[in-house]
């Protein structure tokens, strides 16, 4: 789609800098964008780009300084909303798959689809399940049997739901999600692992959205739980029986062992670890690549391996970097230490030589 810079701001009730005729057909960075974009300058810290983009416009707020460029401005109270109302112009989303059921899915007789539905090509729907109204199954997506998705979800191609597990109402899972795959259960018997039998099942709730190649394990018992409003990135893996609270944030490549339960908004920052059998308090926030060996309270933060609060973490930290420093610091002082105790060694050995000598 190509437009010009005088309808952008039509659209955004915004103000041009520069010829409103300059032609636009994309978004992009500020540092990747090409001739024909449109960038968003989103702060000071971008301001060093300017003089290199080669976008053929930008989105700025009303504060900046219009003399740091000669490129076309379009300029907006609030530069991110105009940005994304722009974007949403330029890049409109796919269209809706059409409500109904393809030629080429396998649906189950007994396995409902709720009013204006749709089940699109290559689906598998098992005996017993139960699609919501408004949800729409992408191609390729497996709903297991008895397996129940509410209203107004959206499944994404080659995301699982299996047998027997529950996901509420307004739910986005995108591919390669796994819902209610068995929960890692072993014990040793005549020294090999044998299968524990995985019998729960995987609840999400309301509004939750989990990114792509994420797995939420089905319980050894009971349920494996991810409350309303929780947001999962990609990536995470949430093992059997863990209890996420309500809106909770999981973020890329966090792990989380079984029988652990996190309160309500909870952070869990990439590549974080939290071991089994523990409790994350309401609000806690798990920093990047901590590895979490006890509970954490309520609101504390955490950072580092084995994981403590975030600010005595951080002066560890501090410390560490100055322990190069600090050795050859101790380096210099043995020397000097070694080079006054030979001469005070060779002082009392004079002094034993020669008692009466001053």
């Amino acid at each position: 789609m190509e437009t010009t810079l005088d309808q952008l701001a039509t659209l955004t009730h915004a103000t041009v800098r520069g010829d409103p005729a300059t032609p636009i057909r994309n978004v992009a960075g500020i540092q990747h964008a090409r001739p024909g974009d449109i960038a968003l300058l989103a702060g000071a810290r971008y301001a060093r780009f300017l003089p290199t983009t080669a976008a053929s416009a930008l989105v700025v707020g009303p504060q900046f300084d219009t003399t740091a460029t000669a490129l076309p401005l379009v300029i907006a109270d609030n530069p991110a909303h105009a940005f994304e109302a722009i974007a949403a112009h330029l890049c409109p989303p796919s269209p809706p798959q059409e409500p109904g059921v393809h030629p080429t899915p396998v649906v189950a007789p007994d396995a409902p689809l709720g009013p204006h539905g749709s089940i699109g090509a290559h689906c598998v729907v098992e005996p017993g399940a139960v699609v919501g109204a408004h949800t729409t199954l992408r191609p390729l997506v497996y709903v297991g049997r008895q397996a129940r998705l509410g209203s107004h979800c959206l499944l994404h191609p080659h995301s699982v739901v299996l047998d027997r597990c529950i996901v509420g109402d307004r739910v986005i899972l995108h591919s390669g999600v796994v819902v209610g795959a068995d929960g890692y259960g072993y014990e040793l018997a005549d020294g090999a692992h044998v299968k524990l039998p995985q019998r729960g099942i995987a609840e999400i709730g309301d509004d939750v959205e989990i990114g792509a190649n994420s797995t939420v394990d089905r319980a050894r018992f009971g349920r494996t739980v991810i409350g309303n409003g929780t947001k999962i990135d990609n990536l995470v893996m949430v093992a059997h029986n863990v209890a996420v609270g309500p809106h909770c944030l999981l973020v890329s490549q966090a792990g989380i062992a079984g029988s652990t339960t996190l309160g309500h908004h909870v952070t869990v920052a990439a590549q974080a670890g939290l071991i089994g059998h523990i409790d994350i308090g309401d609000g806690a926030i798990i920093a990047a690549q901590a590895g979490v060996t006890k509970p954490v309270p309520p609101g504390l933060a955490v950072l580092g391996s084995p994981a403590q609060d975030i600010r005595k973490e951080r002066r560890a930290m501090v410390a560490h970097q100055k322990l190069p420093d600090l050795v050859e610091r101790l380096r210099t002082l043995a020397a000097q230490v070694d080079t006054l105790s030979q001469k005070v060694a060779r002082l009392e050995a004079d002094a034993e030589d020669h008692p009466h000598a001053r």
